[in-house]
């Protein structure tokens, strides 16, 4: 693998499953992810270190969003370096795919870093509200924890299904295993309002104080209907599973 072109190349063919992936995962994050995994392994770097530089781009934007007064520029600046970093986020493991340098310490600290953004992101919101925010009401300092509440067991509950739906194939061994269904592009339009690269965009509306405040409790409102819909669709695999 010499050339970009090359690298580029290889990790086309490295990509996860599009099924029940968003249109903004699926045809920006992943693609731009794609990019910064060929400069990351023409750097020489691991994927651990681009989680680590992940991690910078964003809780240095989250931190930026609890401490400094909200503005136009601050608005750009945060929202880029989520954006960022979360393309950076992808691509930690797509050049862990590239190289087979990817193993349960890069897994860990992925999820890691991604349930600390998780808390601090809404955490960050909150500061900002009570400090810069002239709310209407001090109701909506309630707004960040019922947000942060659901993203945290949208995350755990997630992980549960995943790593419970391995152990019961894995237990029943090959000829058990449930062929993957194919992406659907309607499925694909539809989880766009829970794609954490949708929520990154709202943070453009930072430097205007009540669309900001609009933008988030929209995505807040559409966060828990998502969770109530993936808890009921998780509780019912699972129960399948046992039956089965």
């Amino acid at each position: 693998m010499g050339s970009t072109g090359t690298v580029l190349r290889e990790l086309r063919g490295a990509q996860k499953s599009a099924k029940g992936v968003s249109l903004y995962s699926r045809y920006v994050n992943r693609p731009a992810g794609r990019v910064l995994a060929a400069g990351a392994f023409k750097a020489g770097m691991t994927p651990n270190q681009v989680t680590l530089v992940s991690a910078l781009f964003t809780y240095g934007a989250l931190a930026a969003v609890a401490l400094v007064e909200p503005s136009g520029t601050l608005a750009v600046l945060v929202c880029a370096a989520l954006v960022i970093g979360f393309a950076l986020d992808s691509a930690d493991g797509q050049l862990a795919r590239l190289t087979g340098r990817g193993g349960p310490d890069g897994e860990w600290l992925d999820h890691v870093v991604d349930c600390g953004k998780l808390v601090l992101v809404h955490t960050a919101v909150l500061i900002s509200f009570y400090r810069f925010g002239e709310l209407p009401s001090d109701a909506w300092l309630l707004l960040p924890l019922g947000f942060q509440l659901v993203a945290v067991v949208t995350f755990c509950a997630g992980l549960l299904r995943e790593q419970l739906g391995r152990a019961a194939a894995s237990a029943r061994g090959p000829s058990w295993a449930v062929p993957a269904a194919p992406a659907s592009p309607v499925r694909a339009v539809f989880l766009l309002p829970a794609d954490y690269g949708v929520f990154c965009l709202v943070f453009l509306l930072l430097g205007a104080p009540g669309a900001f405040r609009a933008g988030y409790a929209v995505l807040a409102v559409v966060h828990t209907l998502f969770l109530a819909a993936f808890l009921a669709k998780w509780f019912r695999e699972l129960k399948a599973l046992r039956a089965g």
